[in-house]
């Protein structure tokens, strides 16, 4: 049986440390995302404060995680694929082009790159899950936070009855609108936040080892 510590096992490591982290992040990340997208999408620019008291108040706390489930539904694919390609792509790399074939050895701005292109790849191929996610957090939400007769029927809050209403009304483009300012502004955020996280984490361990080496 191989360790947790083997290449075999790295993959699936970093898939579950990813989607654990991730569904602990949608806990504090939906609630603000729905104030803002139904904030966003409000005719009159509706302050972010009156449309959470606008939630509250038509929904209470459930109001605030319409969408979680969806949300987490798009990011758990999302970090199953951008970390271990992210890992993949560092260790080919550092291969090729370092002396010790270590990833820590790899400059961070080639993993800046790596992360770039590992949340390039992920945001496209997840762009489904994300318009499912957007239309069930705005689901059955008028051009205002204030009630209207006129509102829209009721959309589906569920992610397969949505995903297929959309497939079935509005076709396969629909299901990836948006997918090039998701790609292009993923894999900016991908390349910045993994190249300053590798060029910290590559501070500080040479630190410590020089600290370690003065001890010694």
């Amino acid at each position: 049986m191989p360790s947790l510590a083997s290449d075999e096992l790295a993959p699936l490591l970093h898939m579950l440390s990813a989607s654990g982290g991730e569904v602990t992040a949608c806990l504090i990340r939906v609630p603000t995302e729905v104030v803002k997208q139904r904030s966003q999408t409000s005719a009159k620019g509706t302050r972010s404060w009156d449309v959470a008291k606008s939630v509250w108040a038509a929904n209470g706390l459930k109001g605030f995680y319409r969408g979680f489930g969806s949300t987490v539904a798009r990011e758990i694919p999302f970090t199953c694929l951008q970390f271990p390609l992210y890992e993949r792509l560092k260790l080919i790399l550092a291969r090729r082009r370092t002396a010790s074939g270590q990833v820590r050895d790899l400059p961070a701005i080639e993993a800046a790159a790596c992360g770039s292109l590992a949340g390039g790849v992920a945001a496209g191929l997840t762009t489904p899950l994300d318009v499912v996610k957007t239309r069930i957090m705005l689901g059955n939400q008028p051009s205002s936070v204030t009630p209207s007769r006129s509102a829209a029927p009721r959309a589906p809050s569920a992610i397969l009855p949505t995903l297929r209403q959309i497939y079935f009304t509005e076709g396969l483009r629909a299901l990836f609108s948006g997918w090039v300012p998701r790609v292009v502004w993923i894999s900016a955020g991908g390349a910045v936040f993994l190249g300053v996280y590798e060029a910290a984490k590559g501070a500080l361990q040479e630190k410590s080892e020089a600290r370690r080496e003065r001890v010694d």
